[in-house]
């Protein structure tokens, strides 16, 4: 499919050089004597500026256009990466945080958004799980490896890998034509202009997404908490692997019917829910048969989601809304990715992780009225 193998460069490019940080900058804080909640800080404030900075995309790319949009971000989260090392104190790592956040922000809404401009509606969903697949490779792999190899190496040649978004830049570049000439000859909106009108159009698949990514956030920052580092590193493994496969695998479904797969939402929330109660049960005394059968059920519901509520939400926006649309997702998946962490934190704080567990895969259960409402076929 046309631009494919570009997009896959640029995101595995990418997020690589935000996966390998994501636990490893919060232990370079530590080094230089902060505690927790200094080390806290560091990916609160990078995910806080990751959504800021996703608000502003769209008029970004109106501005530099999609391919100069591309390169900045790849660039910003080089630059924040690179001067890491030059020093432990908390207030230049959150600084760093703050223009790696911005590039990364940058990242997550351009790279959905290619998918928008160029697959055609009925190849979209594979499009998408080509994305997802590069997207999740690099998390699958490089968030256990990064803090083990500071253990090996020191912190400064991990914390230079983090600038590995540089290498994306050739693969901008070659998406630049392709999205721009496919934007140039696509149709006009065909939708209500404003962000509200959007909104409303979308609102139930970001409302699917947002309850889907607060049980997974919420099992992917809590499980290690609640039972031996073996059996939360397995359950970590299983859950990544089975979200990876799954949302490869649900573009082959989204693409079956004219609705996107939207009858799969409803069940695929059912297997997360399933999949977060299981853990709130295995919780109570750290069991592995049900931590790991949790973790299984929520990465496949986790997973096939992400694909189907994208693909969802492009169709519902109707044509000349991409970026915007792309926006509004990446929103929807860091802001509930961001909740499933404080929320569920604060829960388990007062009522324990099984109470706090449990009220995740709630949340996914709340989200089947909105699963259930059909958008027009487009």
């Amino acid at each position: 499919m046309r631009g494919t193998g570009p997009l896959v460069v640029y995101s595995v490019t990418g997020f690589s050089g935000y996966a390998v940080l994501l636990p490893v900058a919060p232990l370079w804080a530590v080094h230089g004597g902060a505690g927790a909640a200094g080390a806290g800080l560091v990916n609160g404030v990078l995910l806080a500026t990751t959504v800021l900075a996703q608000l502003a995309v769209p008029a970004l790319v109106r501005s530099l256009g999609h391919g100069r949009a591309m390169v900045l971000g790849l660039l910003l989260m080089a630059t924040g990466a690179a001067a890491l090392p030059v020093s432990d104190g908390l207030g230049w790592i959150l600084a760093c945080s703050v223009v790696r956040g911005a590039g990364f922000g940058v990242l997550t809404v351009t790279g959905s958004a290619v998918v928008g401009h160029l697959a055609p509606p009925g190849l979209r969903g594979r499009m998408v799980g080509a994305y997802g697949l590069a997207v999740a490779v690099p998390n699958l792999l490089l968030l256990p490896l990064g803090v083990a190899a500071v253990d090996l190496v020191g912190f400064a040649p991990v914390l230079l890998v983090g600038a590995l978004p540089v290498l994306g830049v050739p693969a901008a570049l070659a998406l630049r034509r392709l999205v721009g000439d496919a934007a140039a000859a696509g149709p006009a909106r065909d939708t209500d202009d404003s962000w509200t009108g959007l909104l409303g159009a979308i609102a139930a698949p970001t409302l699917v997404l947002l309850a889907s990514t607060l049980a997974g956030g919420a099992l992917l920052t809590f499980i290690p908490q609640v039972t031996t580092p073996v059996v939360a590193s397995v359950a970590l493994l299983v859950m990544g692997a089975t979200a990876a496969a799954s949302r490869y695998g649900a573009g082959h479904v989204a693409d079956a019917g004219a609705r996107g797969g939207e009858a799969w939402l409803v069940p695929l929330l059912v297997v997360a829910a399933a999949g977060a109660a299981a853990c709130a049960w295995g919780a109570r005394d750290g069991a592995a048969v049900w931590l790991i059968g949790g973790a299984l059920l929520a990465g496949t519901g986790y997973g096939a989601l992400q694909n189907l509520t994208l693909v969802s939400a492009f169709r519902r926006a109707g044509p000349g809304r991409v970026d915007e649309t792309s926006t509004l997702w990446n929103v929807g998946f860091d802001g509930g990715t961001a909740l499933g962490s404080v929320l569920v934190g604060l829960l388990a704080s007062g009522w324990g992780f099984p109470t706090a567990f449990a009220l995740a895969a709630c949340a996914c259960l709340l989200a089947l009225v909105p699963a259930g409402l059909r958008g027009p076929a487009r």
